[in-house]
């Protein structure tokens, strides 16, 4: 007797589909609405630094691999589609422009093909060793090999070669961001889509209970591998869009600190959450880019930054956004307004007072020819003076003492909200 079919609808997700069509939209008016150099190059810069974080998310986040040489691959990715470049422009090989990144994608794949093999044998911390020593190993082998590696200089294309179809020739900064959009969309929807694979959903309990998973007959290796070689894939073609931006590439790419920026900013925007490496792509290339050019001591507070994420919000930018959208779900946002201005408020405080202090010590120990005094926000201070430093300190101070006051206060409101919130859920529930 044959089985009765069943017919079951299943709607369409609308708020996801509201999420990525605001996604493209986004990536559409950017430059429209942000339309100078400047503005263009960042936004350049942002998409490029959205799909290596989003695929060292893929190890970090979605597999619990803590790699410090993720730069590797994107880096490698990045030399592989500058030959490429050169080769397309001399004529040898008819490749459209537009394509050069995927070569950047393929050959972060062959490298990983290799080294993630030997990577993946192992888990936790001894894995987490071996990409150390791998991504060393490449950057040291990157001044072992000029020829390849183009030596102190690097190695340097030009993007504008080939084919032009329709006028589009990637020289001006405006279409070369639009190719890199088309990319981070399309990237990151396929590592979106990744996640609901079985081999997603395996790499995630391989993550959290790996024993289990071999017990029911799983390899974890070869599903960590797997992994590896998708997001290489995806840093490559990270990797082949810098080349087409910056038309050179060095051995800076390969480097360990390329590979700690992209754990630290992965980390501040929220690893355990898809769209948080997207946030932290966009601090990382703002703090590269703008903060860098505002103080000397960008690095000190960037450190600071992260050592009070790690302390407060260990759950990343992300996961601040997740928990408050969830107590507005409930109506009950209103009531902590007032005790996260005063946090933001009390922050800046504190952070003028250190910033102070910070601003002097980098003057007495880089500018001390330029004199005593410097400016900061707009207020003169006298690296020599005590009553500067005694000032900086004051401020500091007080603002530390009232910031704890304040967030006592508030964890004592948000732990009501929470227990509120839980009561209504289960009133919900019996309802």
């Amino acid at each position: 007797m044959a089985h009765p079919q069943y017919v079951q609808f299943k709607p369409y997700n609308v708020g996801r589909w509201i999420v990525w069509g605001l996604f493209a939209l986004v990536l559409l008016v950017a430059p429209l609405v942000f339309t100078s150099s400047l503005s263009q190059t960042l936004l350049s810069q942002m998409g490029i630094a959205i799909i290596v974080c989003l695929s060292y998310n893929m190890l970090l986040g979605q597999g619990g691999m803590l790699s410090f040489g993720h730069a590797v691959y994107s880096g490698l990715g990045s030399f592989l589609a500058i030959h490429t470049l050169n080769i397309v422009s001399k004529g040898q090989f008819p490749l459209p422009v537009s394509l050069v990144p995927i070569a950047g994608g393929l050959a972060g794949v062959a490298f990983a093909v290799v080294f993630g093999w030997v990577t993946t044998k192992k888990a936790a911390t001894p894995f987490a060793m071996i990409t150390l020593g791998i991504g060393e190993l490449v950057y040291a082998m990157s001044l072992m090999f000029p020829e390849f590696f183009g030596g102190e200089g690097g190695v340097a294309g030009n993007r504008v070669t080939g084919g032009k179809p329709f006028g589009i020739t990637f020289g001006p900064q405006i279409q070369l961001y639009y190719l890199i959009a088309v990319y981070t969309f399309v990237c990151t929807a396929l590592m979106f889509a990744f996640t609901r694979t079985p081999l997603g959903r395996m790499l995630n309990a391989v993550r959290d209970n790996p024993e289990r998973v071999e017990f029911v007959g799983y390899n974890t290796q070869v599903v960590r591998y797997l992994a590896f070689l998708i997001a290489a894939f995806f840093a490559g073609i990270s990797g082949g869009l810098a080349a087409l931006n910056f038309e050179i590439v060095t051995a800076e790419v390969v480097g360990g600190a390329r590979s700690g920026a992209y754990l630290l900013f992965t980390f501040l925007g929220g690893a355990t959450f898809f769209f948080g490496p997207i946030i932290g792509a966009i601090l990382m290339v703002l703090a590269f880019v703008l903060l860098s050019e505002f103080t000397k001591a960008w690095l000190l507070y960037l450190g600071l930054v992260f050592l009070f994420m790690v302390m407060y919000a260990p759950g990343g930018v992300a996961s601040l956004i997740m928990m408050n959208l969830r107590v507005a779900a409930y109506g009950m946002l209103r009531r902590v307004w007032t005790s996260y201005l005063a946090l933001g408020l009390l922050a800046l405080v504190v952070l003028v007072g250190a910033g102070a202090m910070i601003e002097m010590v980098y003057h007495l120990k880089l500018n001390a020819a330029l004199g005593d005094e410097l400016q900061f926000l707009g207020a003169t201070l006298n690296a020599r003076s005590s009553n500067s430093w005694f000032g900086a300190a004051f401020v500091m101070l007080t603002g530390l003492g009232l910031f704890e006051l304040a967030r006592r206060q508030f964890l004592r409101e948000w732990n009501e909200i929470q227990v509120e919130i839980e009561q209504e859920i289960k009133r919900r529930e019996m309802a």
